[in-house]
């Protein structure tokens, strides 16, 4: 799975309806291009390709009065959005140590119900309980990673990563059940998103072809 469809997906709900400039400015605005995959060109390309999968419907807005070409606006579909609540889902519940993915599921979370969010959460923490069980038929952590040679090591990390992981996730359920933040139909959301126009303290130099501004 890649993080990047999420993430686009999920920054042009959050507008209603955004061009490429601002879903790359939201998504730097995170750190995405940090933790994920989503760098400028990788981010042009699956707008490009989930409007040709009509996962994202693609409008063409007059061109500036400057002149240049006509900037396309992008609105998630019926089929976008089912596809968006999908990957969420799956990267709430996968255990495959991608950070990337993870991460967007989280940036995202409040846009389930509380209910559900818990229950992912929870289904989360049985199948990292379910992988630790697996890997320890082999490798025992009390005993030390000396017992593989250095080669122990990568167990070793990949085990402290699994118990980190779940004592987070059992962490955020315990702040979620106590009421922290504002999942759907519970309220006004938290904006996440940049207006237009707002300035962008991590946005990077680099302009991209369909940055037309």
């Amino acid at each position: 799975m890649s993080a990047i469809r999420l993430l686009v997906l999920g920054a042009v709900r959050q507008h209603g309806r955004a061009h490429g400039y601002q879903v790359r400015n939201d998504l730097e605005y995170w750190g995405a291009h940090e933790w994920s995959n989503a760098k400028p060109g990788s981010i042009y390309h699956a707008l490009k390709q989930m409007a040709k999968q009509g996962l994202l419907h693609a409008h063409e807005i007059a061109p500036s009065t400057a002149g240049g070409p006509p900037r396309t606006e992008y609105e998630i579909t019926d089929a976008g959005t089912e596809e968006f609540l999908r990957l969420l889902r799956e990267s709430l519940v996968s255990y495959d140590q991608k950070m990337d993915i993870q991460s967007a599921a989280i940036g995202f979370l409040v846009d389930l119900s509380r209910d559900e969010a818990v229950a992912l959460l929870k289904e989360r923490i049985r199948r990292i309980e379910a992988w630790r069980a697996a890997v320890t038929e082999h490798y025992i952590p009390e005993d030390g990673p000396e017992q593989l040679g250095h080669i122990g090591e990568i167990m070793n990390l990949w085990v402290h990563t699994a118990d980190s992981d779940e004592a987070w996730t059992r962490g955020l359920i315990e702040r979620i059940e106590r009421g922290a933040y504002t999942f759907s139909g519970e309220g006004e959301p938290f904006v996440g998103v940049l207006a237009e126009g707002e300035q962008n303290p991590y946005a990077t130099d680099e302009r991209h072809p369909d940055d037309h501004r």
